[in-house]
């Protein structure tokens, strides 16, 4: 008679699902280097555009993924704030498409740089 096998702890995870796609947000402070950047760990074909609706069409057939940003105080800095109000409306069209593209998306800062990035995020959402 075989056991039932023991719980995992509540801190490990296994899974079947892709492991989360991780971007530098400091290699990420231009439109041309964020794409580069996420072409890069996305594993995205090298026909892949660099634009908003290249990413838009490539997060539609990649399927499920859990993008984090590190130091994402960073991300797009050197952009007018419109850009991550843009990658945020594709972003949030990707997550809205849980049944094809299911996508999850964590920003990651340090403490001195936490509110003014959920200012600016809030912005972006706005």
């Amino acid at each position: 008679m075989a056991s039932a096998p023991r719980p995992l702890p509540a801190w490990l995870t296994i899974t079947t699902g892709r492991a989360p796609a991780v971007v530098d947000g400091r290699a990420c402070r231009t439109r041309a280097a964020f794409f580069a950047e996420v072409a890069r760990v996305l594993r995205l074909p090298g026909y892949f555009g660099h634009n908003w609706d290249a990413l838009t069409d490539s997060l539609r057939d990649i399927g499920k993924v859990h993008l984090v940003v590190e130091h994402a105080e960073d991300l797009l800095a050197a952009e007018p704030a419109e850009q991550f109000a843009t990658l945020l409306a594709v972003l949030a069209g990707a997550a809205g498409e849980a049944d094809t593209t299911g996508l999850t998306l964590t920003l990651c800062t340090d403490s001195a740089h936490e509110a003014p990035l959920r200012r600016r995020t809030a912005e972006g959402l706005a």
